[in-house]
């Protein structure tokens, strides 16, 4: 799938393409309680770019210039820009 057909809401989101921007981490509450880092980081492929969300040790594990697969990952509409989340069934690959 490319970057410029995700919309909001969707699920089964497989998609590839190089971490161009990492932002900065911060510590979230979660709504289970207890508390995680997180981090946005744009993803491009030839077809435009999309922010997907790192969380906990996801975030160490890439850097700006790696290319990546999100598989089984899922899209969100949040403050009217599409996101895309990896989950609890998703995956993170690095692609080399």
């Amino acid at each position: 799938m490319k970057i410029a057909d995700l919309k909001g809401e969707q699920s089964r989101v497989d998609v590839e393409g190089e971490i161009t921007e990492k932002g900065d981490v911060r510590n979230v509450n979660l709504r289970a309680g207890g508390t995680s880092n997180v981090a946005d980081c744009t993803i491009r492929d030839e077809s435009g770019s999309i922010k997907l969300t790192l969380w906990g040790e996801q975030i160490n594990s890439v850097d700006v210039g790696d290319r990546v697969r999100i598989e089984n990952g899922y899209t969100k509409a949040f403050r009217g820009e599409v996101q895309l989340n990896i989950g609890r069934y998703g995956k993170l690959v690095k692609v080399t």
